[in-house]
């Protein structure tokens, strides 16, 4: 009896495997489009306040703003990196250099 159990138990772990390779196991949306990046060009009358600002060692982008507004971030983190990297186009927040200046948003107001 514990060998049949077992064969069937091997024979069960086979195909889910087999279902899991071939046709995977999460739903999928098959209408759906591919997400392609799209680039945006600023703009000039969308224009946000900033402040100039060098990395001094240990900052990072979220310290550094948090520290010129005197609180907490009051915007998620993935638009304070949406709103960095259209200020410097090229840059990336994980990316910045102790000694550079960077153009950084103002979430004062």
């Amino acid at each position: 009896m514990k060998r049949i159990f077992l064969f069937l138990f091997g024979l069960l772990t086979v195909y889910v495997i087999y279902i899991d390779l071939t046709a995977g196991t999460l739903p999928t949306d098959k209408t759906q489009m591919p997400i392609e990046t799209v680039a945006t060009i600023a703009n000039p009358e969308n224009k946000m306040d900033t402040f100039e600002a060098e990395v001094e060692p240990g900052e990072t982008l979220i310290s550094i703003v948090e520290n010129h507004i005197d609180r907490p971030l009051p915007v998620s983190i993935d638009k304070l990196i949406e709103d960095f990297k259209s200020l410097n186009p090229g840059k990336t927040p994980e990316k910045i250099q102790i000694g550079s200046s960077y153009q950084f948003p103002d979430y004062s107001k």
